[in-house]
This record gives C-alpha cells, sequence and structure tokens, in this order.
C-alpha cells in the first residue's frame, strides 16, 4: 500500500504543474470540447510512459544491483530541483485563458494532444525517467504497485481537469489557484526527495 501511495504522490506532484498539456485539457474542459478525446488521449498516453519507464529501469536495477544507490540519488536529485522549480513557479503564477469558443475539428484535436504529449522533452524526463527512476528503487514487486499509483493519478488528474473544469473555472482559470497547487506540489516533491534520501 505504500507503494502505491508513493506512486499516486509522486505521479501528482509531476502532473499537477502548470504546462501546455494542462492548459489545453483544461480550455476543452471549459470550452466542453471534444473533452473524452482529449482526456483519454493524455491519459492513456501517460499511462504507456509510466509502465514503459518503470519496465525500463526496473531491468536496469535488475541487471545492475549496484545501480539501485545511482537511480535512488538520481530520484533525489529530480525531484530535489523541480521541487525547488515549483516554489519558483508559485512566486510568478500564471492564469490559463480558454481562449475563444471555437470549436476545433476532431481530427485537430486529436493532432495537437498527441503533439502536447509525445513531442515535448519534458514528458520523458518526468514520465520515464524520474517516476522509472523513483519506481526502481521500491524493489521488483513494490515497484509495479508505485507504477498503477502514478497511472491512478494520471488518469484522474486529466479526467478530473477536463470534466471537472467547468466546476471549477473561477478557480482553475486564476493566478492563486495555481500558486496554491505549484507550492504545494513544490512541497511533496521535497519531501519525497528527503524520503529517498534516507533510504526510506
Amino acid at each position: 500500500m505504500g507503494d502505491l501511495v508513493a506512486g499516486l504522490l509522486t505521479g501528482l506532484s509531476l502532473i499537477v504543474a502548470i504546462g501546455a498539456q494542462n492548459a489545453f485539457v483544461l480550455r476543452h474542459g471549459l470550452r466542453r470540447s471534444h473533452v473524452g478525446l482529449v482526456v483519454a488521449i493524455c491519459a492513456l498516453s501517460d499511462v504507456v510512459l509510466i509502465l514503459a519507464g518503470v519496465a525500463g529501469i526496473g531491468v536496469l536495477v535488475d541487471r545492475a544491483p549496484w545501480a539501485v544507490e545511482v537511480v535512488r540519488w538520481l530520484g533525489v536529485a529530480f525531484l530535489t530541483v523541480y521541487g525547488l522549480m515549483s516554489l519558483r513557479r508559485a512566486r510568478h503564477p500564471q492564469a490559463l485563458d480558454a481562449g475563444d469558443g471555437a470549436v476545433e475539428a476532431r481530427g485537430g484535436v486529436v493532432a495537437r494532444a498527441v503533439a502536447l504529449t509525445w513531442l515535448n522533452p519534458h514528458v520523458y524526463l518526468d514520465t520515464v525517467l524520474l517516476l522509472g527512476s523513483v519506481a526502481g528503487t521500491h524493489g521488483t514487486p513494490g515497484r509495479w504497485w508505485f507504477a498503477l499509483g502514478a497511472c491512478v493519478a494520471s488518469i484522474a488528474w486529466f479526467a478530473g481537469l477536463g470534466y471537472g473544469a467547468r466546476l471549477a473555472a473561477p478557480r482553475l482559470a486564476s493566478p492563486r489557484a495555481w500558486q496554491v497547487l505549484d507550492v504545494a506540489v513544490g512541497l511533496v516533491m521535497l519531501a519525497i526527495a528527503l524520503r529517498l534520501a534516507l533510504g526510506a
């Protein structure tokens, strides 16, 4: 259960940050335009990337046991840097603009959702390398529970952001809301980094 919760928290920490992909999902949620399609593409893409990262790092750890320490300290470094970056972002919060109410064609929506996910270099660093590295420190059975937690976090976030956008529109579109989220994300990342550093 601890591995599952760790994966859930780490996954949320990485995904709940303002960015092009989240802005895209939020805008479509606010417009009620192709919401299911956008949510499905973003969430399923994340699941594939998370599993690929956990499997790849898992193979490395199994073949080179000494790599566990390297992976652990890489995780500490990445989480610390990302946590500090999130806290820094909170000092200069941005508002998200839903844009005009124009309805996009389905093909264009699919192309943009795929591009924002798969052509974003940060997704490989966050989802594949970082989550895979942290998962590798949870051992052979534990890393898959960690992966499950991260997958649940991704699916829940995109679904909540897309379908809950209308309900939370005034708050989600304000700089203050993203400032609070960035602070929370930064603190969770730093807490996980400390836990990893202490060997927990």
